[in-house]
């Protein structure tokens, strides 16, 4: 009776139901061995040796394994299809050869397949090969890569930029993205200009709308018309003539499908459509294949199997007619770069159950599902068949012409079922339907005008206005007969990205890889280096000085053509055709230099490198034409920038005598010191600290040398409502400072005061014959400033009569109720402190980032559980051994880096 290993015990599970008794399935719970993160677990001096650790939460694993085989005699590797699931079931082979669980009579083989169904895995059972020696070589490359970058260049960020945190191969590469995109944000000018519109009748009494294309005999390029006065002139040239129809040519057009999802479209989809995030979709996506819904979901193929091809061409017949079958069936291949196709693309096994059939209870899962299923659909459906119309409108003297463009689908196609979605669209006409237009008839102006709240020519006009239910930013002008108008447009920069647009760049470069898209953006933000927010990714302070550093000190180890030749030799490792040893020797030779050279460098003699290769964006040219790098507060020390533990800012060179600091930002920028105004004397401040912004009365003085400050209120890492930075008024600022509030005196004596603390508003109270002061926890933090009596008095009897709930809580209701552990005891998901977790007896798991209370199972609970029992036993102090004699003192060794460098890119 063979063992079979798989990574996950769903897996094991759904593998186990096809295979039947005839075999034992086990888990590896992933990878079971790893490069401790120290000093010497890659040795270039010994040809690149690498030291491999079974990880505490592993070894029980192994030994299950192991006994397993004692009885069974027969491996079976049936990991992931990929270079990581390779890579597993190498270890596993080695760690249990070292165990000796494998004996020489031990057959060992390697199975795979794309998905479990029973299908899939019979015929994967029925073709056993060997691990794959040169993926199994390239995963080495890689990891030996990733390790030699992070535990080399880490130490240097933490030695010359305090508060950076480790550096990775990929990781850093990702980041300049981000970063010199915000750059160019904060370095585009913006450019005005102006466009013409008209509202024009049929002589049937139909209404549509034209744009200027021709003034003055001239074709207008997008600038021509740069201001507003050549925008009037152009709105008196097509009033004043009398227009025609010039042509009308109807064009037929087709749209074809997308191809059907391999991982960054399907990442890059959820996010568009969903808001997901990639490590999000990328969880869904494994419970679905570990279920048996969904093929592979780390590929970068988009091939489908023939036998799939078939079946899905027979759903869309079945569902939808053989007209929307075409004659052939569509073969898709991979155009981005470096893509190597080696599985097939992600698809539902089953084309005959769609979302509902399923019944899928996670929403995530759900949704996934559901785009998956249209797209696979949609890829081997007609062509949609359009009809786009162009229409000509002329004057008679030929001075003036406008265009109206619309289309109409003729055969929906693939459109009935999926659309894929763009990012960062841009506005069009094009989508619109157009009446029935004849050539050479009139095009007289319409009686009803232009939609919208606009001003005549001349007048002031609104800031922003509405056009057929578009927003324009700008200035709107409108003609006395109210239907030609025009608007202004000023171009825009652009955008930052989001997680969807960041992989789809990635993609594009060559950088990363379908399995590592997911941890890169995800750890970039768990750093601190990015913030996501409205789902766009904007550079921390943090993040831009690292990214300046590495592109100054380590250009070509940030440079996207080198970090894509890199995984182009890696994928030649991986194919057979070149020595992984080799690839490493070339890389350490030149990267080790590297690192020698900054190992000198003072952190003085860094920033300012770093302060002149920002100065255009530290230092921007000021309105009132005085030096930039003058402080603005002193008005005589010097700007530069400095460095903290929470990133890099400008200060003055003239502290502790002048404290003004700044973002690197820019002067204005959010965190800027800002001056609200004087209360009782004194100046109160608005400054950005370490902890966040934070008000300040006065400034420190020797015989006041702190004085009082009050962080501006938060509740779960959000501003409250109204007092933000950028809400934050004078009077509001003084409200802050005279914290505690005092709500009034008790009728047992004591006052009664509210306030924000470390666990957010309270109000508190001692009796006089109280030792210890009695705190209530509020749930709205305007409370501290609105609360009265009766009702604080109310809350501290409660708590009085209630005590030993923490700060003021009563019992917590679960957020969901998940049943009993298989060991016994309820199971609940909690909410807390900082965030929702799985709460068992005594173990609390934090549920991870992005996941949904609602979509927590007991199967998910049950493994968090199990993941942080297993680290708490680690944790455990041990127990204290007998005392032995002294030994002899042994030399003090070299001391490694404190701080575990990133294991992946």
């Amino acid at each position: 009776m063979p063992v079979v290993v798989v990574e996950s015990p769903a897996k094991a599970k759904t593998i186990n139901k096809y295979l039947g008794s005839d075999y034992t399935v086990l888990a590896s719970y992933g990878h079971v061995r790893d490069l401790p993160a120290k000093n010497g677990s890659v040795d270039p001096e010994a040809d690149f040796e690498m030291k491999w650790e079974i990880g505490a939460d592993s070894r029980k694993h192994v030994k299950a394994i192991a006994d397993a085989l004692k009885d069974d005699n027969a491996l079976i590797l049936a990991t992931d299809p990929d270079r990581e699931g390779e890579a597993i079931s190498w270890h596993l082979e080695e760690a249990l050869r070292k165990r000796r669980a494998i004996k020489k009579d031990t057959p060992v083989s390697r199975v795979v397949f794309n998905a479990i169904t029973k299908t899939a895995v019979t015929e994967a059972m029925q073709n056993p090969r060997q691990v794959d020696a040169p993926l199994v070589e390239a995963y080495l490359a890689r990891r030996a890569l990733d390790y030699l970058v992070g535990f080399n260049l880490s130490p240097v960020l933490w030695r010359k930029l305090p508060g950076a945190r480790s550096a990775g191969r990929v990781q850093s590469v990702c980041l300049r993205l981000i970063v010199e995109r915000e750059m160019e944000i904060e370095a585009f000018r913006p450019r005005e200009y102006w466009s013409v519109k008209a509202l024009l009748t049929t002589p049937r009494g139909q209404d549509y709308e034209a744009r200027l294309t021709v003034h003055a005999g001239k074709k207008l390029d997008k600038y021509d018309l740069e201001n507003e006065t050549a925008a009037e002139l152009a709105v008196q040239a097509v009033t004043s003539r009398d227009l025609f129809v010039k042509s009308v040519e109807a064009k037929p057009a087709t749209r074809n499908p997308s191809p059907p999802f391999m991982t960054s479209t399907l990442q890059q989809e959820a996010s568009r459509k969903f808001g997901m995030g990639a490590r999000q979709a990328m969880n869904a996506a494994q419970r679905l294949y570990e279920a048996g819904h969904i093929t592979y979901m780390r590929t970068d193929g988009i091939d489908m199997a023939p036998e799939a091809v078939d079946a899905t061409r027979a759903a869309i017949k079945d569902r939808y007619g053989a007209e929307f079958v075409p004659d052939k069936a569509r073969i898709y291949k991979n155009k981005a770069k470096n893509a190597q196709e080696a599985h097939e693309c992600i698809r539902p096994t089953d084309m005959t159950k769609d979302m509902e059939a399923l019944k899928l209870r996670e929403s995530d899962q759900a949704r996934l599902y559901d785009l998956i299923w249209k797209r696979t659909m949609a890829c081997q459906m007609e062509s949609a068949r359009l009809e786009r119309t162009v229409v000509e409108i002329a004057s008679q003297d030929g001075q003036v012409g406008l265009r109206a463009n619309g289309q109409r689908i003729a055969f929906e196609g693939f459109l009935k079922v999926y659309e894929e979605g763009r990012d960062d669209v841009a506005e069009s006409d094009d989508d619109r339907i157009l009446p029935q237009i004849m050539e050479g008839e009139p095009a007289k102006f319409a009686k009803s005008g232009l939609e919208g709240d606009y001003t005549k020519a001349g007048d002031s006009a609104p800031a922003v206005v509405e056009t057929s239910g578009i927003q324009r930013n700008g200035k709107a002008l409108l003609s006395e007969n109210t239907a030609v108008l025009a608007l202004q447009h000023h171009t825009q920069p652009p955008p930052r990205y989001t997680e969807a647009t960041l992989v789809k760049k990635m993609e594009e470069l060559g950088i990363g890889r379908p399995s590592t898209y997911a941890s890169i953006v995800t750890t970039i933000q768990e750093r601190g280096y990015v913030l996501k927010e409205k789902n766009r990714l904007i550079p921390e302070d943090k993040g831009r000085i690292v990214t300046i550093f590495l592109l100054n000190f380590f250009r070509k180890y940030v440079g996207y053509e080198f970090t894509a030749d890199l995984e182009e030799d890696l994928d030649k490792v991986s194919a057979g055709e070149g020595d992984y040893k080799e690839l490493l020797k070339r890389f350490w030779q030149d990267f080790s230099a590297a690192i020698a050279e900054t190992s000198d460098l003072r952190i003085a003699q860094v920033l300012d490198v770093l302060d002149e290769a920002l100065s255009d964006q530290l230092y921007p040219p000021r309105e009132d034409g005085t030096d930039p790098r003058i402080c603005p507060k002193c008005g005589t020390g010097q700007l530069h920038l400095k460095t903290s533990q929470t990133g890099g800012f400008v200060g003055c060179g003239n502290y502790p005598e002048c404290t003004y600091t700044r973002p690197i930002a820019g002067e204005g920028a959010d965190g800027e010191e800002k001056l609200l105004g004087e209360d009782q004397g004194d100046e109160i401040w608005l400054k950005a600290g370490r902890f966040g912004p934070y008000v300040q009365r006065g400034e420190p003085t020797p015989e006041n040398k702190k004085p009082p400050r009050a962080s501006l209120p938060k509740q779960k890492g959000q501003y409250v409502p109204g007092w933000g930075p950028d809400d934050l008024t004078l009077e509001k600022a003084v409200t802050l400072l005279s914290l505690p509030r005092e709500i009034g005196e008790h009728s047992e004596g004591g006052m009664i005061k509210s306030n924000f603390g470390r666990f957010g508003p309270y109000v508190m109270h001692q009796k006089p014959d109280e030792e210890k002061p009695v705190y209530v926890n509020l749930k709205d933090p305007i409370e501290v400033f609105e609360i009265g009596m009766n009702h604080a008095v109310e809350l501290l009897e409660h708590k009085r009569a209630n005590p030993g709930r923490g700060r003021g809580r009563t019992a917590v209701k679960p957020l969901k109720e998940l049943g009993d552990h298989p060991d016994g005891g309820p199971v609940n998901v909690m909410e807390g402190r900082y965030g929702p977790y799985v709460k068992w007896e005594k173990v609390n798991a934090t549920l991870p980032k992005d996941t949904e209370p609602k979509d927590v199972t007991m199967e998910m609970a049950v493994k968090l559980i199990e993941e942080k029992a297993g680290k708490s036993k680690k944790k455990a102090p041990a127990k204290k051994a007998a005392k032995k004699p002294a030994a002899k003192k042994a030399p003090a060794k070299k001391a490694a880096p404190k701080k575990a460098a990133a294991k992946e890119e």
